[in-house]
């Protein structure tokens, strides 16, 4: 477990504002800050304490910070702390210090940054949840990522992470699909029944024509044969052969999906059916439980201003008091046929992942979801947990959309109108993909495009990372032949003497490489794994400074041959750089490539 710079000088700082200000409460030293500065010509860090303390020592923030720098002065490590601007102070390093990080990196490998922010706490991240109807798509491909990226950034964060997909299998849709998918079997088994007539059959006709389905539909006869038609392989009763057909193709959209995920290097930890849920008695047993705390009444809504949903129905009906929990209206739990709404049903499911054990919930939805937030986070404080409530976070990831010289692109040949992931990863490569969806905020929108994310250019940001570690291993793969493997171990370079670290740019990218741990830290408190992807482009950044400036001056190259101790210090910094890129890489799901090709 790393030691931050940060939180050891954090320390110090709020020390020393308890002697200036000796009645501070804890709860604003808790506010104290000590953040990276912008500009190396201002220090190595920053502090707001004076600004926070001022009202509660009644003076001037300026004649705060003024003592507050005279008191930072006399930390060991500290070689400056000033004043700056309405009352922050500036504080300064010794080199020696930040020379400290790198046998700490080398020692800990990629488990540096690792924290203990979420010691026992468990945390539940949902994510994906496709609807078992087809392979995967683009708009599938963000929240993957992103979720996969968060629960990864949680685990090095210290919590006990569980990564969850929630099969929505009980729903219209998946009947749907089953009527698409036995119009397949019944073309396979050799209907006489035109497309037209059998869609006639079909309540809202067929809704799934991908060709996804035709290997679906031979497997089901395969398996059955004609058992599940009439004789000519004529429609039976959908009594006698939908359940059969719906779990069919469920078990078959599901095997797809696991493959699509598998391609982009996501994995869960579990896999829950929304049908098991209902016929399990969860959902009514959690309705039965918001009903006993009085939550639920029988009421008639007011039609919502707008577009009706779907769900909305003037009628009396079963309404869930979400209003007591912050929702704007209350929400209806049955519908006209007395089935559950969907949010009924994803009432019974959050109950079921809090009776699991999850201290924290988090679900990563489609922006289009958006309006649904509310709602469920209203749910889940109802629920609570032993008497409490649970933490419960929603992100909600924009459209991506996919461009090729500025223009829209469709790849899809089989599912007929949209890109697949599958697509998508055959096209630029799975590091591309999960790299580039990180590059924005979650609720931003943003395009992918095909042309950047292949181009050797720092406008790539996945390439300018991955060639940093391809530049950080070809230095070390070149100094083994120079020094010997032995001499180029983590190991034995951790020992190295590290006087010989001065320029600026070396102790530019030794400030960037201890704000790692913090970085971790800050990127999981606010749920932002896209933070993580920023940080690698200026750790990136900040090694091809380095490298770039070895052309002119050469006392900055890597491999001094008329200077070993100096050699081996430089060294150290390299392999420094490269495992702080792998642990980055390592949240990410990216592959440390060696070297470019």
């Amino acid at each position: 477990m790393s030691d931050s710079l940060f939180v050891r000088y954090l320390s110090h700082v709020r020390d020393a504002l308890r002697r200036i200000v000796p009645d501070l409460p804890d709860e604003v030293a808790a506010r104290v800050e000590l953040t990276p500065t912008r500009d190396p010509a201002h220090g190595d860090m920053a502090t707001n304490a004076a600004l926070l303390a001022a009202k509660i020592a009644r003076r001037r923030p300026a004649e705060i910070a003024a003592d507050l720098a005279a008191a930072l002065a006399g930390v060991p490590g500290v070689a400056k702390a000033e004043p700056a601007g309405p009352g922050f102070v500036n504080v300064t390093l010794d080199a020696a210090v930040l020379r400290s990080i790198v046998p700490a990196v080398l020692g800990a490998g990629e488990s540096y940054g690792d924290a203990a922010l979420g010691q026992g706490v468990r945390v539940n991240v949902e994510y994906v949840s496709a609807n078992p109807t087809g392979p995967m798509h683009v708009g599938h491909c963000r929240g993957a990522v992103v979720g996969d990226a968060l629960a990864n950034l949680l685990a090095k964060a210290g919590y006990g992470v569980t990564k969850e997909y929630y099969i929505n299998d009980a729903g219209a849709q998946v009947i749907a699909l089953a009527w698409a998918t036995y119009w397949r079997y019944l073309q396979v088994i050799g209907t006489t029944m035109g497309q037209e007539e059998f869609a006639a059959l079909v309540p809202g006709g067929i809704q799934y024509g991908g060709d996804y389905l035709v290997p679906v539909g031979r497997a089901l006869a395969e398996a059955h044969g004609t058992a599940l038609a009439e004789p000519g392989a004529q429609p039976a009763a959908p009594e006698h052969w939908l359940p059969t057909v719906k779990s069919f193709v469920v078990a078959q959209m599901m095997a797809m999906i696991r493959q699509d995920l598998d391609a982009l290097g996501v994995r869960h930890d579990v896999f829950t059916s929304e049908a098991k849920i209902l016929a399990d008695g969860i959902t009514d047993r959690a309705i039965a439980r918001l009903d006993a705390q009085g939550l639920l009444y029988e009421g008639v809504l007011e039609p919502p201003k707008g577009k009706l949903p779907e769900d909305w129905e003037a009628r009396p009906q079963t309404l869930f008091r979400s209003t007591a929990f912050g929702d704007d209206v209350d929400r209806p739990l049955r519908k006209s046929d007395g089935s559950n709404t969907y949010f009924a049903n994803d009432i019974g499911y959050h109950d079921d992942k809090i009776r699991r054990g999850a201290d924290l919930l988090i679900d990563v939805w489609g922006a289009d979801h958006g309006g649904y937030v509310t709602r469920m986070k209203a749910a889940v404080k109802a629920l609570g947990k032993d008497g409490g409530t649970v933490d419960f976070d929603v992100l909600l990831c924009q459209i991506v959309r996919i461009v090729r010289d500025g223009q829209p692109v469709r790849m899809s040949k089989r599912a007929g109108t949209f890109v697949t992931l599958r697509d998508l990863i055959d096209e630029v490569g799975r590091d591309a993909v999960r790299f580039t969806m990180l590059t924005r905020k979650a609720d931003a929108q943003m395009e992918f495009d095909l042309d950047q994310v292949v181009a050797q250019t720092r406008d790539n940001p996945v390439f300018y990372v991955q060639y940093a570690h391809a530049r950080c291993r070809s230095v070390l793969r070149a100094a083994q032949e120079m020094l010997g493997a032995q001499d180029v171990a983590p190991a034995t370079l951790a020992q190295a003497a590290l006087d010989g670290i001065e320029s600026d740019a070396e102790l530019a990218l030794l400030r960037r490489i201890a704000q790692w741990p913090r970085t971790v830290e800050g990127a999981a408190q606010a749920h932002e794994p896209h933070r993580i992807a920023f940080y690698l482009g200026e750790l990136a950044g900040d090694f091809h400074t380095l490298w770039n400036r070895g052309r002119d001056d050469a006392t900055l190259r890597f491999l001094q041959e008329d200077d070993l101790a100096a050699t081996r210090a430089k060294l150290a910094l390299v392999e420094a750089t490269a495992t702080v890129i792998r642990s980055g890489l390592a949240v990410l799901g990216v592959t440390p490539v060696e070297e470019m090709r």
